[in-house]
């Protein structure tokens, strides 16, 4: 594997950067505290590629490698993982599933307009009762002639309030992960309502919500796959889902690293630059140590995926060790400040609560060691 990014993967890299640091991280404290980022930068967005990283040239994507996508996901965790997941939620974990598993008509429907930000998507699995446990959802969908109706309620979904379209995931039968289907839903459909959740510790500028399905009427045509398919599409966009939060948190660490050597070299006491002192070294290094080490298991995972090869296990040790290394960096940060890192002037103390919700979504950290544990040993764990 060259480790080395080439021009164009550079040109992009810093293109997201400079972008970055110029639109996203001086509002980032004011979005936080507001609970809501400013819109207006989708359209933005949009046009730096965020939303058609990935997303095929034909679709009106930039089409493009996977590296390039995690170099994206990257560089929204350094500036703001709120804008980070709003991005992974509509072009990774809809676009990715209409793209992996819908008809010519859906990809023709959606894929432009997600790439172009005119529209969002959402990705309807999660549930009051089933977490970890998607394969028991209880969310159903009946048949009714050619249309199918929906019934049941969603939970903690990124760009619930925001969304366009839904992909939902109801039960079409009662044959356990077998009787899953998954829906297309416009979030405009009689009998959708979409509840804003506040009050969360991190990721406060992203909209997260309950969704309501109350006799949501859907053609047959808005059906993603075939009958039962719905939990295969849910894991298989999961695992690359979990590479991009894997990105994501290694932006995180990367962001904690780059802002506490600034403080460290500005801040003195005792006369010398925190810097000097070996224990705010020691605490700097590991931070370091961890962004490279959480990188090359991102980058290893793209990889893969951009050679065709099977990626899951190693996208469950990327976002395990990432989203923990996450947690850590940004605690290590606060560390470095002080005193001052406990107050949002400095952005050690959103680091860290961004990062908290890293090691749950998407699969938690106990999850993903049962996979990595069931990969290596050909067991499956009791449970």
């Amino acid at each position: 594997m060259d480790l080395s990014l080439n021009d164009e993967q550079q040109a992009f890299r810093d293109l997201a950067r400079d972008f970055l640091d110029r639109e996203a991280v001086p509002h980032r404290t004011q979005w936080d505290r507001d609970e809501q980022v400013d819109l207006a930068i989708i359209p933005k967005m949009a046009e730096i590629g965020f939303f058609g990283l990935t997303i095929p040239e034909e679709y009106g994507g930039l089409g493009g490698d996977y590296l390039t996508y995690v170099l994206g996901m990257e560089e929204l965790g350094r500036a703001d993982s709120a804008l980070r997941g709003i991005v992974s939620v509509s072009n990774g974990l809809f676009g990715k599933s209409v793209l992996g598993f819908g008809t010519e008509e859906q990809k023709q429907e959606w894929l432009p307009r997600i790439a172009a930000g005119t529209a969002l998507g959402c990705f309807g699995l999660t549930e009051p009762g089933t977490g970890s446990d998607a394969g028991n959802l209880t969310s159903r969908a009946r048949r009714d002639g050619t249309d199918y109706v929906l019934n049941g309620q969603k939970l903690f979904i990124t760009n619930g309030t925001w969304a366009d379209v839904a992909l939902v995931f109801a039960r079409t039968s009662d044959d356990g992960a077998r009787g899953v289907t998954a829906f297309l839903v416009p979030t405009d459909a009689p009998g959708f309502e979409a509840r804003e959740i506040k009050g969360k510790l991190g990721l406060r500028g992203q909209a997260t919500a309950e969704l309501f399905l109350s006799d949501v009427r859907v053609p047959e045509s808005a059906r993603l796959g075939d009958e039962g398919q719905g939990f295969k599409i849910a894991m298989t966009t999961l695992d690359k889902g979990r590479v991009s939060v894997a990105a994501g948190c290694v932006g995180i660490v990367q962001g904690c690293l780059e802002s506490s050597v600034s403080y460290a070299k500005e801040r003195t006491q005792f006369g010398r630059p925190l810097a000097g002192f070996q224990l705010v070294q020691e605490l700097i290094s590991d931070m370091s140590v961890d962004a490279d080490a959480a990188r090359l298991l991102v980058w290893r995972c793209a990889d893969l995926i951009d050679r065709g090869e099977p990626f899951g296990v190693a996208a469950s040790k990327a976002k395990l060790f990432a989203s923990e290394a996450a947690v850590r960096a940004a605690n290590n940060a606060i560390q470095v400040y002080g005193g001052a890192g406990y107050v949002d002037e400095h952005p050690a103390e959103k680091y860290l609560r961004d990062a908290r919700v890293m090691t749950l979504y998407e699969g938690t950290s106990q999850i993903q060691k049962l996979l990595i544990g069931r990969a290596e040993t050909g067991i499956a764990a009791f449970v």
